[in-house]
């Protein structure tokens, strides 16, 4: 788990721009540090375009069009912003996402993306994407780009809004969900999530 989280914080990017960085949704609390690491992307060129659930409000996500609306105030053209179909469900969730996404990814035909979540929520939002896409469309290749920080003591709600702590307090509920999930089976081992990134990079070399 310990090189698995180097890895995953410490990412080797692509030669060249990814078809999209997809935002994990974030409750206001934490919103900032998904699009404001998305602006940075699109702005250098690493990336073509920012993709969001295409969601009303739920589950403390403020939805597509409040982080649309606040990206484009950014100076980021409506263009360079697409929403990911979500099928009805009364609650969104990281598997929820990541399965849409990947669904999603196959129909554009995409080859590569980057994963953005909230620091803290970063770990266990990668290794869903990551498990979505090998049992969805496993050719393509996932890249981890963490948010940006935001003040580790600030308290903050998360997780539907429900879990409400400082974000260095969050972490340790964000490892019980990676064993939790794990153990059900709805979320790859670290040994299986480390495969997938060794094979990625000798495919890209």
């Amino acid at each position: 788990m310990i090189e698995l989280l180097i890895r995953i914080y410490a990412d080797v990017q692509p030669e060249t721009s990814t078809d999209g960085v997809f935002l994990f949704g974030q409750t206001e609390d934490n919103e900032a540090s998904v699009l404001h690491k998305s602006i940075e992307l699109l702005k250098h060129s690493y990336t073509k375009q920012i993709l969001i659930i295409d969601t009303q409000p739920i589950s403390g996500h403020p939805g597509f069009d409040a982080w649309k609306q606040k990206l484009v105030r950014e100076n980021i053209h409506e263009y360079a912003i697409k929403g990911v179909p979500l099928p009805e469900t009364p609650i969104i969730h990281t598997l929820v996402e990541a399965e849409a996404l990947m669904h999603f990814a196959r129909q554009q035909r995409y080859t590569s993306l980057h994963i953005t979540a909230a620091p803290f929520h970063q770990l266990r939002a990668f290794m869903t994407a990551i498990t979505a896409a090998l049992r969805i469309y496993p050719q393509i290749r996932l890249y981890s780009q963490p948010g940006s920080a935001l003040p580790w003591l600030e308290k903050v709600h998360h997780s539907q809004g429900k879990t409400y702590g400082t974000r260095s307090e969050l972490i340790a509920g964000e490892l019980q969900r990676i064993e939790k999930y794990g153990d059900k089976g709805d979320l790859l081992s670290a040994e299986q999530v480390l495969a997938y990134l060794n094979k990625r990079d000798s495919k890209s070399e």
